[in-house]
């Protein structure tokens, strides 16, 4: 069997009609796949067709200032891939007229993309014999040709490229990249493929074997920090309140959020409350503090785990840059503040 042709042959019947498929121009193809990044196409989508229909071109996604990008990126996560999909449009706009670097080496000393995403746009856009290697072609290749080498090692990558490479039809890295990334996210998914349907099952050495479901090796286990929020949602006489910006550097940079005390550890309610009073967020004096959610919000993020409090904090007077709840709202947040808000302040 010819592994490559199948493939492709197999994508045309199958594909999904997806708007960055429509296209050769790099600017769409590269919106789809910073969005898409740790992402599935069905959350992804919708944020997708909103960056186009407001940003229609990359001049247009430069002009536009940070927090109005954060905002329309709110809810799809991983926040620096905003900031950087920003910083580039600028660069592209700015240093090269609006037109993207049409080759592999050139686009990967653009920020935020990586080898990956470098070779998507190469290939898609511009037919550069460079082979795609993420997540989906690990398990295509892993299973097929069974490969037993650890994904989550240093090896891993160099390996699996040189075979993609190898696999890759000359004058054809368009179609076949996205056929196997395609195979990979509908037939050859990570739990219960359908083996018997499938146009490799006859070739394929992990379904020979009866190794499908150990199949990629993935060892390394990421490490899981717990963390312990609550936000202090102060009201004053007026019904304002208080945000700040993140500025710090991790999770949620320069989003928007209200006053933050994080703990090292889960505390009780009489202990976080002596806390609450002890802070240095207002000067005015506190009248009534109780907490908004009754059983704590858990927050999952790759590498860290949320258990977030919020708490309505009545004070008297009139709060130094106070904020009424409409205007609040228009600022990006992080998805868990927003929805919580939103559905408090309706």
């Amino acid at each position: 069997m010819n592994f490559s042709k199948t493939l492709v042959s197999w994508y045309l019947q199958n594909k999904r009609e997806l708007p960055w498929r429509n296209t050769v121009n790099p600017y769409p193809i590269w919106l789809s796949e910073i969005m898409l990044q740790q992402t599935r196409v069905a959350q992804g989508l919708p944020y997708f067709l909103k960056f186009t229909e407001r940003f229609p071109t990359v001049f247009d996604l430069a002009t536009a200032d940070e927090e109005t990008v954060l905002k329309l990126w709110q809810g799809l996560g991983y926040y620096s891939r905003a900031r950087n999909l920003h910083q580039t449009a600028q660069t592209v706009a700015e240093d090269f007229d609006g037109k993207f670097p049409s080759t592999y080496k050139e686009l990967l000393k653009l920020k935020g993309i990586g080898e990956y995403t470098a070779a998507a746009i190469a290939s898609f856009a511009f037919n550069e014999n460079v082979a795609v290697v993420d997540g989906n072609v690990f398990r295509v290749l892993a299973r097929y040709f069974d490969i037993e080498t650890d994904i989550a090692s240093s090896a891993a990558k160099k390996e699996f490229t040189a075979l993609a490479q190898e696999l890759l039809p000359k004058g054809k890295a368009n179609i076949f990249n996205q056929a196997i990334m395609e195979f990979g996210a509908l037939q050859c998914v990570p739990k219960n493929p359908d083996c018997k349907n499938c146009v490799l099952n006859d070739s394929c050495l992990a379904l020979k074997y009866k190794k499908v479901t150990q199949l990629p090796v993935k060892l390394k286990k990421t490490k899981v920090q717990k963390r312990f929020f609550n936000y202090l949602i102060f009201k004053d006489e007026r019904g304002n309140t208080l945000l700040q910006k993140r500025t710090q550097k991790g999770i949620w940079h320069n989003l928007y959020e209200f006053p933050l005390l994080e703990t090292l550890e889960e505390l009780t309610d009489i202990t976080t409350i002596e806390l609450i009073k002890s802070q240095s967020f207002v000067q005015n004096k506190i009248e009534y503090i109780k907490l908004m959610n009754t059983t704590k919000i858990a927050h999952k993020l790759s590498h860290q785990h949320l258990s977030i409090s919020f708490w309505e904090i009545t004070v008297d007077g009139t709060l130094d840059n106070g904020i009424d709840s409409n205007a609040a709202l228009a600022f990006p947040f992080p998805i868990v503040i927003f929805n919580f808000i939103s559905s408090i302040w309706e």
